[in-house]
């Protein structure tokens, strides 16, 4: 996605400011999510991508033998899920900005599509663009507004929703998510998370009309949407709507989420966590023991 002008990066994660003259106020809607624990670990991938990556490192049979040569190639192989994780967040800015482009370009206003296809096409990622063009015509997609700042001043967050369309004559949030390819050839799936985006999103209260001025509107879109998550892959674009009926659990955990963000960071400037505790004095009366002392009978 292109990076909102009101987003800063801070030691709380990312937050939003009203304009660009002023500090950031409010955590993104993306930081307070991730206050939700992972449901699983992942040592056991850590461990995988970097064994992977050294039983691939050509170095290695001429290192066995140099412990600086091999401590090399190890430390190497130990960033390998690093640098999946960095190439894959640089595919995904790649791809979301060619989403944005087409949108611009439907609604007659300056773009870059044939410069972001370039872009994705130099990385061997045309395909991406290729299975949305599909999409975006199968579904008669009629964009909105492209990448907008939302406000929610009562519970205190912001965020950038992807797009806002109609489909069908439905009024939609849209958000799109890059994915890979699973086994069978077709994209992979969407975490549930993605729900508790859309929902923070339509639950804004203001959308940005001016970041410089600091101006902003009330939002509109109501409560009556269709919360659309959009899987983008290089086969296929798979488009997912939010179940209305679980819609109120998810707005409740992002809710749950937003104060354990507040929460995290009261305890962090509280002062230390953990004291110092010296022994207890010794009992009224008592006296403590002198060193003991040999005596020759």
């Amino acid at each position: 996605m292109t990076e909102p002008l009101l987003a800063h990066a801070t030691e709380h994660g990312r937050m939003y400011s009203r304009s660009v003259t002023e500090p950031p106020a409010v955590p993104s809607i993306t930081t307070v999510i991730s206050q939700a624990p992972s449901p699983s670990s992942l040592n056991g991938w850590f461990g995988y991508m970097a064994a992977n990556s050294l039983a691939q490192d050509t170095r290695l049979p001429a290192s066995i033998g140099d412990p600086a040569k091999l401590r090399s190639v190890i430390q190497e192989a130990s960033r390998a899920a690093d640098r999946y994780r960095d190439s894959a967040a640089e595919r995904g800015t790649r791809v979301h900005f060619y989403c944005e482009q087409v949108a611009l370009r439907a609604l007659d206003r300056a773009h870059l599509v044939e410069e972001a296809r370039l872009a994705l096409s130099e990385h061997g990622e045309e395909d991406f663009a290729f299975r949305f063009d599909e999409w975006w015509d199968l579904y008669q997609v009629r964009p909105i507004a492209p990448e907008i700042t939302v406000w929610n001043a009562e519970l205190g967050y912001a965020g950038t929703l992807d797009l806002v369309a109609t489909i069908g004559g439905r009024l939609c949030i849209l958000d799109f998510k890059t994915k890979g390819t699973d086994r069978d050839g077709g994209v992979k799936q969407m975490d549930d998370k993605v729900v508790m985006q859309l929902v923070a999103g339509m639950k804004a209260q203001e959308s940005l009309v001016d970041p410089h001025a600091g101006t902003w509107e009330p939002w509109r879109s109501g409560n009556d949407l269709i919360l659309l998550g959009v899987a983008v892959g290089q086969t296929e674009v798979r488009a997912m709507r939010a179940n209305p009926e679980v819609l109120r659990h998810h707005w409740s955990r992002f809710c749950a989420l937003r104060r354990c963000w507040e929460a995290g960071i009261a305890a962090s400037g509280a002062g230390r966590a953990l004291l110092a505790v010296p022994p207890p004095p010794p009992p009224v009366g008592t006296h403590s023991a002198g060193p003991v002392t040999a005596h020759s009978s």
